[in-house]
């Protein structure tokens, strides 16, 4: 039996950095960052250049610690570093698959990974290397949701992929609502009025105003990047017109 042909040349992969915990309160579960890699690394055999955006949740928020009194820019920073450390992270547990990583960050940190420079990024997708994007914009105020936006439009990726912890876009909570209804697909705009929660304001309308497809699929699954990539039922697809 033939394998399901790939929807996708180019994707940008954003994961929140709470998804590295698993069980643990904070930092990275190793159980859980191999089995992402173990994702990653199927993808990458079907073909698909993959960039990453990873947020630095599991590590620290500078958002709500400037709620708690700390500066926001100062916090922002810090949350930056967060994101630079789980993209090492990610990129030592692809390279002990044997796949070639970059982590590539938009402070300057030369010790330890390279400035992001757009051309630089897409010739790295280009040699079929994972190229995990760090240090969110290199500015404060900005969510690593923005991030992701932004990033997969300078890359030219076919879509973002959101993964989450649940299997789609809902109506409304389905954590506290039992009967809330999942989306197949949805529009930017819905998105918007009705405030759903799939990504931050700034990131919906940086993609509905540059035509970039958004995923959102539940990445707790075993096997779910793969099928995300092969299976357009997969997850909920946000678009301008759906």
């Amino acid at each position: 039996m033939n394998e399901a042909p790939v929807l996708y040349r180019r994707v940008l992969l954003k994961l929140s950095g709470e998804a590295l915990m698993g069980e643990l309160d904070y930092g990275i579960e190793p159980t859980v960052i191999q089995r992402i890699a173990g994702e990653i690394e199927a993808v990458t055999k079907l073909g698909v250049e993959v960039a990453i955006v990873i947020g630095g949740g599991n590590i620290f928020r500078g958002a709500g610690l400037a709620r708690a009194g700390m500066d926001r820019v100062t916090g922002d920073y810090m949350g930056m570093l967060a994101t630079v450390i789980n993209g090492l992270a990610i990129q030592d547990a692809l390279e002990a698959r044997g796949i070639f990583a970059r982590v590539m960050s938009a402070l300057q940190i030369h010790e330890v990974c390279e400035d992001y420079i757009r051309r630089r990024a897409i010739r790295h997708l280009e040699k079929g290397r994972v190229v995990i994007l760090a240090a969110g914009t290199g500015n404060p105020f900005f969510t690593t949701d923005t991030a992701a936006s932004l990033r997969a439009i300078e890359i030219g990726a076919d879509v973002l992929m959101k993964a989450t912890m649940v299997s789609g876009v809902y109506d409304s909570d389905p954590k506290l609502n039992s009967e809330a209804a999942m989306y197949d697909t949805v529009s930017f705009d819905k998105v918007l009025v009705d405030k759903l929660q799939v990504m931050d304001a700034t990131a919906v309308v940086m993609c509905r105003d540059n035509n970039l497809p958004l995923r959102v699929f539940d990445m707790t699954e075993d096997g779910a990047l793969v099928r995300a990539m092969t299976d357009d039922t997969v997850g909920t697809l946000v678009t301008a017109s759906p």
